[in-house]
């Protein structure tokens, strides 16, 4: 049985909504959601409670930060955005591997594009870390070091830009502090791609 992870900033809308629909659309994948900067025990917003239940889906939820365990638990860990997976791969860096935005995982076509984009992700955290460890002792003050270290990633921050102009949008859009209708507008985002998620699940 899957284990998926979903997450996002506070696991009080977004993750909560895929959480949701993945558990109705198959019951068979084990889910959880997490959020990078929640706190434990908050319920999920209003408006996902009440977009949800105008899908048919009652939810008692309660927010969870995301901790080692969690991706020790799961199969594969699935963000709302690129930057909650860059927050998680350099918090967590052995769980590169199984971190992915949620679209980014499931639309096809753009697999070579993803792959070169995490080599180089990859080599720019390692540059990362040997600069660090040389130098930083070197600067009077972490201005300067900051500094320093950006000019000497500069190449692999070009990079990663260029790679990332040619890409869709990755990024489910945070309807937090929004009308109904704006959550009913990002549930059905999320609906959208965790319906070909369940595909992509059931064809491996």
């Amino acid at each position: 049985m899957k284990h998926i992870l979903f997450v996002c900033t506070g696991n009080t809308c977004r993750s909560p909504m895929a959480e949701a629909l993945l558990k109705k659309k198959d019951p068979n994948i084990e889910v959880r959601s997490a959020g990078i900067f929640a706190h434990n025990g908050s319920p999920a917003s209003q408006g996902t409670v009440e977009a949800l239940k105008g899908q048919g889906v009652e939810l008692n939820h309660r927010s969870q930060p995301v901790t080692k365990e969690l991706l020790q638990w799961a199969d594969i860990v699935l963000t709302m955005t690129k930057q909650h997976k860059q927050n998680l791969i350099l918090e967590f860096p052995k769980f590169e591997e199984i971190i992915f935005t949620l679209k980014e995982y499931v639309l096809e076509g753009h697999e070579g594009d993803w792959e070169r984009l995490k080599q180089v992700y990859s080599t720019l955290e390692d540059k990362k870390t040997v600069f660090l460890q040389k130098n930083k002792h070197k600067y009077d003050n972490n201005t300067e070091l900051e500094k320093a270290l950006w000019s000497h990633l500069k190449e692999e921050i070009e990079l990663i830009k260029e790679i990332e102009s040619t890409l869709p949008n990755i990024d489910v859009s945070d309807p937090f502090g929004g009308s109904l209708d704006t959550y009913e507008r990002t549930l059905s985002e999320i609906e959208k791609h965790i319906e070909l998620l369940v595909k992509k699940l059931d064809n491996e």
